[in-house]
């Protein structure tokens, strides 16, 4: 199709085999072939300069057609090789992890905008095999596993604190047990139980189960149900950072010594050195320090 084109808009093969770096009698070979290969003539014969014959117009309208689609895939290919395009999709299995992953995206495309990103809720599907069957690109987790050919790349630790109305008579204490929340009505995200920390980390290990328990799926409301006092929540330490400056709230650490978890991105391991994979990790660690360091202070 190259030559056709060439040798049409340059009415010659020896200024189309300059134009294409090639020589008069490799062009010649080439629409000799083509020619035999279709069974029709596309030049007519012995006309100076050459011109096409009414089925090489046809198969010209046809090459200028696809030969721009074929150099756009080239250079698709080329970015995908040299790791500036790609495809970037999220699965979390951290219900909350919305509110620092929204920032670390919004940075991520200002460098990346080639690369497709998209985010599914791990949370109603199997994440860690959709993984494994190139279904999803990274997954947000904090239970790493041992999984051949998959990677789990830590990005910050943080720390599920316990979260009441001001007003709760667990306000006054400087820490929570797992017995305080004997007749406690507990609000948590609609997700399986081995999914929460203030279960998986403390009411599982000690054999506590809280009086009742409310699912509420948006954190907002979460909030608002607790600062009316209709129950108390368990959240990472980065959900309620400005919950501090608020004096309808209180914060507490679970347990004396407080419990800390770790966030990872789970990878395959053949993706890792992809720059845009690398950046992802960076701001997401960035954002992570940033999330903690205000916690910390405030």
């Amino acid at each position: 199709m190259r030559t056709l084109k060439a040798v049409h808009e340059a009415g010659s093969l020896a200024r189309a085999a300059e134009h294409l770096n090639s020589t008069q009698s490799a062009l010649s070979h080439q629409i000799k072939g083509l020619e035999e290969q279709t069974g029709v003539a596309l030049f007519v014969r012995r006309s100076k300069p050459m011109t096409l014959s009414s089925a090489g117009l046809r198969f010209l309208r046809v090459a200028e057609d696809v030969l721009p689609k074929i150099k756009a895939l080239q250079d698709e290919f080329h970015e995908l090789r040299m790791g500036r395009a790609g495809r970037l999709h999220i699965a979390i299995e951290c219900h909350a992890c919305f509110e620092w992953l929204f920032p670390v995206l919004e940075e991520f495309r200002k460098n990346w905008s080639d690369v497709d990103v998209d985010i599914r809720p791990g949370l109603a599907f199997d994440a860690l095999p959709a993984l494994q069957k190139e279904e999803v690109d990274v997954v947000i987790s904090s239970d790493p596993e041992d999984l051949p050919e998959i990677v789990f790349e830590k990005l910050f630790d943080y720390s599920p604190v316990f979260v009441a109305s001001s007003h709760h008579p667990l306000a006054q204490k400087p820490f929570i047990e797992a017995a305080d929340f004997r007749n406690q009505m507990l609000i948590t995200y609609p997700v399986e139980r081995s999914r929460l920390d203030v279960f998986s980390q403390l009411l599982n290990v000690a054999n506590i189960e809280p009086r009742a328990i409310r699912q509420v799926e948006l954190t907002a409301v979460i909030l608002l149900l607790v600062a009316s006092n209709r129950g108390v929540a368990v959240l990472p330490d980065w959900v309620v950072r400005e919950v501090k400056y608020n004096s309808d709230y209180v914060t507490r650490p679970l347990t004396e010594a407080g419990i800390t978890r770790t966030l990872y991105a789970a990878m395959r391991n053949a993706d890792l050195q992809k720059p845009f994979m690398q950046t992802l990790v960076d701001l997401a660690r960035t954002e992570g320090r940033s999330q903690q360091a205000v916690s910390d202070t405030t």
